[in-house]
């Protein structure tokens, strides 16, 4: 990593990458991956479940999964995610996952380095990226297994490491361990630089070479700093021919606009909880922590607070008995906390008796102002106004992707850019079968960003970016 920084983060770099990855979390490694020559093949004496899969697999025997059509692999399979790579992936490397099976992958890996593309994945902390910035002992929302990456089964690594799944689940503190071993154990750290914040994307910028000549455009120009071990800032600025989104959703909490949002006691993020906490400025003792928020990371702080026996006031705008809530949708054996928290959120309303101690809910209300004396004003479902003082304020209604190193912060790459960018409504509109915006060649985007929002599903897109990479170098002229 330190060669890769001394040679290519300097004032110019004359080559242009192929190239370049910004975000080091699940769907950067995974395409990392793909990337370096590990390359997916079919097991001569493996079976899949599907049968109309199985028919189409055994059509093309000892071709690489890359260097087929994946939109006729694809064809006729269904399942929880709305991409149909995403699915092909996942039922190649988890055939039966979903009617609760354990069949092993169909899938063998051959580490082939002619076929490797230079890449960089540049990532503001460690591999894994917001996975590290989780609270370690929260669980994770979807099966450990789940969580894996290609060729490292998440129950292996932690069975040699001697942990143990939850309920069929990890802490998010061995996910985040287990992605930086990934990179480690699969030779990757080469290509990943950590501390690297990426502040402009441009295109279509001819850059001239050191001999005053002009060079061949790259297409794109990416610019940032990289924080040094003595925390000082290194300016960088890189070309590449194609730039890969994987930044997630998680740098840009989603806010009230409401009075008072920014006074110092409200903050965005659960680990606000966490340093209060441990700072003994909340205690059991204190006013109630108010938690606005009816999504799984409210449920978190709730669960959070509760275990320090920590006071809570817990509001959101919807009903609770709504159908589009998250704890509708989630199986009670496997989320027994969470359909917990739900349970109390009916059952605790503000004008009901207490059964919990130390919890309230306000279903159905809007938080109209804060003020400097930490008194939160509400509105009721009937208009009535309500007062409560309060220690700390949490607001955890979601987050947006921030893009706002790219031009107009994305807006225009967006399915409707019109509207903001969003995750689970209004993603970044790529190409299904290979990821490539609509909107300009050689930018992709993975993960989130184009609504792929589980690990398990995210890994589709890598598959999709790295199979057009690849067909784009065996075009090109020797």
């Amino acid at each position: 990593m330190s060669n890769w920084r001394k040679d290519h983060l300097g004032a110019s770099s004359s080559e242009p990458l192929k190239v370049i990855i910004i975000g080091n979390g699940p769907s950067g490694i995974c395409l990392s991956y793909l990337l370096s020559g590990y390359t997916p093949y079919v097991k001569p004496d493996a079976v899949h479940p599907h049968p109309l899969l199985q028919r189409k697999l055994s059509e093309a025997p000892g071709v690489s999964i890359l260097d087929q059509d994946l939109d006729y692999l694809s064809e006729g399979l269904e399942g929880r995610c709305q991409s149909p790579v995403a699915l092909l992936f996942d039922a190649l490397l988890r055939p039966d996952t979903d009617f609760g099976g354990n069949t092993e992958s169909v899938l063998t890996w051959k580490l082939q380095k002619e076929r490797a593309i230079p890449h960089v994945v540049l990532g503001r902390n460690l591999p894994g990226g917001a996975w590290h910035s989780i609270e370690g002992s929260m669980v994770t929302l979807s099966q450990g297994q789940w969580m894996g990456l290609p060729d490292l089964e998440v129950k292996d690594w932690m069975r040699r490491k001697r942990r143990g799944l939850r309920n069929s689940r990890a802490t998010a503190g061995d996910i985040a361990h287990y992605y930086r071993d990934y990179v480690n154990k699969k030779a990757l750290g080469q290509s990943f630089v950590s501390g690297a914040v990426v502040t402009a994307v441009e295109w279509g910028i001819p850059e001239p070479s050191g001999s005053g000549a002009q060079a061949p455009s790259p297409l794109f120009q990416v610019s940032g700093f990289l924080t040094t071990e003595d925390q000082s800032q290194q300016p960088f600025s890189l070309c590449a021919h194609n730039v890969v989104l994987a930044t997630g959703t998680s740098d840009s909490p989603a806010r009230l606009g409401i009075p008072g949002e920014t006074l110092p006691f409200v903050h965005h993020e659960l680990s606000a909880l966490e340093v209060a906490i441990r700072a003994g400025t909340v205690t059991p003792d204190s006013d109630p922590v108010l938690i606005i928020g009816a999504g799984l990371s409210a449920a978190d702080a709730v669960l959070y607070a509760r275990h320090y026996n920590i006071p809570v006031i817990h509001a959101f705008r919807r009903p609770v008995d709504d159908p589009g809530l998250v704890f509708n949708q989630l199986p009670k054996m496997l989320y027994p906390e969470y359909h917990k928290v739900h349970q109390m959120m009916r059952e605790q309303s503000i004008l009901s008796p207490s059964p919990y101690e130390g919890y309230r809910s306000l279903p159905e209300h809007q938080l109209l102002l804060l003020k400097e004396d930490r008194q939160a004003l509400f509105q009721d479902p009937q208009g009535l106004h309500k007062v409560f003082g309060l220690s700390l304020v949490l607001v955890l209604i979601g987050s947006h992707p921030d893009l706002s190193f790219l031009p107009g912060a994305g807006a225009h790459l967006a399915v409707d850019p019109d509207q903001p960018l969003s995750a689970k409504r209004n993603p970044i509109d790529v190409e299904p079968f290979t990821y490539q915006s609509t909107q300009q060649e050689g930018l992709y985007a993975v993960g989130p960003l184009a609504g792929d929002n589980f690990v398990r599903f995210v890994q589709g897109g890598a598959l999709a970016v790295a199979s057009s990479l690849l067909r784009k170098e065996a075009r090109k002229p020797p």
